[in-house]
């Protein structure tokens, strides 16, 4: 029998935790509870649960501190809660390795159609890694000094190890699948986390401008990822 997908919720405000507890509960997940910060970079570290719900601010350690501090070592997806409408806030969580955020107040559905979305991305990575491909060629990419493996997850440049999240190795993968073409934003919202664009949302720059930092791509004059103005990016193969 499977096992139920494990959420750890790390949440300081006892309502709201209760209640997304009984709501996801009554969907077959595990949810687990912390109230702190304090101990929750070794808890999720040691625990590795499926998906990390993570509130922005929090006693004892915050939660841009804590994504930060685990995100190298947890694979796993992670979504940020914040209870400000600075877009800041929102841009230093993807920054620094968030997979998605939801703002407060929260309404249980749309949270859980996020969770669902990132899941489905992790599990479709889990499903791929099991499975041994009849041919390279479709989980291996070359180009240059860059190589991929989807089947890993593993990204390398010269032979160097580039640490990337869960979401921007998928959104690299998408942009090398797609090698020459141009992908508008639009189109990578709905394709990698299935929400349409409402004209504000600048998660898919963010995490452009995070790949191109790895990937040692000039953010000011970019030449591998290139941005076509009103149109969106493209990945030039000959680039690397």
């Amino acid at each position: 029998m499977p096992q139920p997908t494990r959420i750890l919720l790390v949440e300081d405000d006892r309502k709201l935790a209760s209640l997304l507890n009984s709501y996801f509960s009554g969907y077959g997940f595990d949810v687990e509870i912390l109230t702190s910060g304090e101990h929750a970079v070794s808890h999720i570290v040691n625990q590795s649960p499926d998906l990390v719900i993570l509130d922005l601010m929090l006693p004892h350690q915050d939660g841009l501190s804590i994504c930060r501090a685990v995100r190298e070592q947890y694979h796993g997806a992670i979504l940020m809660l914040t209870a400000s409408g600075d877009d800041m806030d929102q841009v230093a969580a993807l920054e620094i390795g968030a997979d998605d955020f939801v703002q407060k107040p929260i309404q249980p559905r749309v949270l859980l159609a996020r969770i669902k979305n990132l899941l489905r991305r992790t599990n479709k990575q889990n499903v791929t890694n099991n499975i041994q491909e009849s041919s390279e060629t479709n989980t291996i990419k070359t180009f240059g000094a860059l190589w991929l493996n989807q089947t890993l997850q593993r990204c390398t440049l010269a032979d160097e190890l580039i640490t990337l999240t869960p979401s921007e190795f998928a959104l690299l993968w998408h942009l090398v699948e797609h090698s020459e073409q141009v992908r508008s934003r639009e189109h990578l919202l709905k394709s990698l986390r299935n929400i349409d664009y409402d004209g504000l949302d600048r998660s898919i720059d963010n995490k452009i401008s995070q790949i191109r930092k790895k990937l040692k791509d000039d953010t000011s004059r970019p030449q591998g990822i290139i941005t076509v103005r009103g149109k969106g990016y493209m990945f030039v193969p000959d680039f690397w």
